[in-house]
């Protein structure tokens, strides 16, 4: 999955319809008022299981969500919104900002992201292709 605004190499995605919400993997997150507006500063390692290259990002602030993990934990993050490419489709995209350092994936595309624009074949994998 590309993300053209933020500069980084497409990242490798899983696609999780159990989640409501997409969410990207982002440390160093801060927030900043810029334009009378609240953006959001943080940072990126867009390879997975690489700490190089970490890649500095910067997003207006759509809102903080208080988001419930698979495993329970909930924590309040923030919220960006994106452009994001899936092969050949681009789409506005929500994503929450949370660490996913020790998670199998950087990225995980939640079902709001994907509602009405895919079919989803759990039995397949890489069907936009492989970028990394």
């Amino acid at each position: 999955m590309a993300l053209p605004n933020f500069g980084t190499p497409p990242i490798k995605a899983k696609i999780d319809t159990g989640a409501r919400t997409s969410a990207m993997h982002a440390f160093r997150i801060r927030p900043f008022e810029k334009d009378g507006a609240l953006h959001v500063e943080f940072f990126v390692h867009p390879v997975q299981h690489r700490r190089l290259p970490e890649i500095k990002c910067e997003a207006p602030v759509l809102e903080r969500r208080k988001i419930t993990s698979s495993t329970g934990h909930s924590e309040m993050r923030y919220v960006v919104e994106t452009i994001a490419v899936i092969g050949e489709n681009k789409l506005p995209i929500e994503l929450t900002l949370t660490n996913r350092d020790e998670l199998g994936f950087r990225m995980l595309v939640g079902r709001e992201a994907i509602r009405g624009k895919f079919i989803i074949d759990p039995g397949r994998s890489y069907c936009a292709g492989r970028k990394n």
